[in-house]
Protein backbone atom coordinates (compact mmCIF):
# COMPACT_ATOMS: atom_id res chain seq x y z
CA UNK A 1 0.00 0.00 0.00
CA UNK A 2 2.48 1.84 0.79
CA UNK A 3 4.57 1.36 -2.59
CA UNK A 4 1.36 2.32 -4.46
CA UNK A 5 0.94 5.72 -2.72
CA UNK A 6 4.47 6.45 -2.88
CA UNK A 7 4.62 5.73 -6.86
CA UNK A 8 1.34 8.00 -6.95
CA UNK A 9 3.01 10.43 -5.26
CA UNK A 10 6.22 10.63 -7.82
CA UNK A 11 3.60 10.81 -10.55
CA UNK A 12 1.87 13.78 -9.37
CA UNK A 13 5.10 15.67 -8.56
CA UNK A 14 6.60 14.82 -12.24
CA UNK A 15 3.40 15.77 -13.74
CA UNK A 16 3.70 19.24 -11.60
CA UNK A 17 7.24 19.31 -12.29
CA UNK A 18 6.32 19.47 -16.42
CA UNK A 19 3.46 21.19 -16.32
CA UNK A 20 5.34 24.43 -14.46
CA UNK A 21 8.76 23.58 -16.45
CA UNK A 22 7.37 23.14 -19.77
CA UNK A 23 4.03 25.67 -19.42
CA UNK A 24 6.83 28.70 -18.15
CA UNK A 25 9.80 27.57 -20.76
CA UNK A 26 7.75 27.62 -23.81
CA UNK A 27 5.14 30.13 -22.34
CA UNK A 28 2.07 28.16 -22.99
CA UNK A 29 -1.18 29.38 -21.60
CA UNK A 30 -2.44 26.84 -19.30
CA UNK A 31 -4.40 24.39 -21.69
CA UNK A 32 -1.04 24.13 -24.07
CA UNK A 33 1.08 23.47 -20.76
CA UNK A 34 -1.60 20.94 -19.28
CA UNK A 35 -1.80 18.80 -22.23
CA UNK A 36 2.28 18.84 -22.90
CA UNK A 37 2.78 17.50 -19.27
CA UNK A 38 -0.17 15.24 -19.20
CA UNK A 39 1.29 13.85 -22.28
CA UNK A 40 5.06 14.11 -21.41
CA UNK A 41 4.31 12.38 -18.04
CA UNK A 42 3.43 8.69 -18.96
CA UNK A 43 6.61 9.44 -21.91
CA UNK A 44 9.16 10.02 -19.16
CA UNK A 45 7.53 7.09 -16.62
CA UNK A 46 8.13 4.73 -19.91
CA UNK A 47 11.14 5.45 -20.58
CA UNK A 48 12.68 5.44 -17.64
CA UNK A 49 11.46 2.06 -16.89
CA UNK A 50 12.90 0.88 -20.28
CA UNK A 51 16.42 2.16 -19.19
CA UNK A 52 16.04 0.20 -15.84
CA UNK A 53 14.62 -2.38 -16.27
CA UNK A 54 17.57 -4.58 -17.34
CA UNK A 55 19.57 -3.25 -14.20
CA UNK A 56 19.82 -5.45 -10.91
CA UNK A 57 17.90 -8.72 -9.93
CA UNK A 58 15.58 -7.05 -8.09
CA UNK A 59 13.67 -5.51 -10.72
CA UNK A 60 13.34 -8.60 -12.36
CA UNK A 61 10.59 -10.83 -11.49
CA UNK A 62 12.12 -13.86 -13.06
CA UNK A 63 15.75 -13.77 -11.33
CA UNK A 64 14.30 -12.58 -7.97
CA UNK A 65 12.38 -15.80 -7.69
CA UNK A 66 15.22 -17.95 -8.41
CA UNK A 67 17.57 -19.40 -5.64
CA UNK A 68 20.52 -18.03 -5.58
CA UNK A 69 22.61 -20.84 -6.84
CA UNK A 70 20.07 -21.10 -9.85
CA UNK A 71 20.82 -18.70 -11.84
CA UNK A 72 21.43 -19.49 -15.72
CA UNK A 73 24.66 -18.80 -17.33
CA UNK A 74 25.02 -16.64 -19.92
CA UNK A 75 25.38 -18.80 -23.04
CA UNK A 76 22.24 -21.02 -21.57
CA UNK A 77 19.01 -20.49 -23.84
CA UNK A 78 15.78 -19.52 -22.94
CA UNK A 79 13.68 -22.39 -23.98
CA UNK A 80 10.75 -19.75 -24.46
CA UNK A 81 12.56 -17.47 -26.35
CA UNK A 82 11.69 -18.11 -30.42
CA UNK A 83 15.34 -18.20 -31.70
CA UNK A 84 16.41 -20.63 -28.93
CA UNK A 85 17.81 -23.34 -31.57
CA UNK A 86 19.81 -20.29 -32.87
CA UNK A 87 21.73 -19.36 -29.75
CA UNK A 88 22.13 -22.90 -28.96
CA UNK A 89 23.57 -23.72 -31.96
CA UNK A 90 25.55 -20.62 -32.52
CA UNK A 91 27.20 -21.75 -28.55
CA UNK A 92 28.32 -25.06 -29.85
CA UNK A 93 30.27 -23.58 -32.69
Amino acid sequence: MLTKTKQGALVVCLFLFLFVVIGGGLHLNPGGAFLAAATGTPLVIHAFNRRWAGRGAEHNPTLSSRSPGSVRSVGEADVGHPRASETESFVRQ
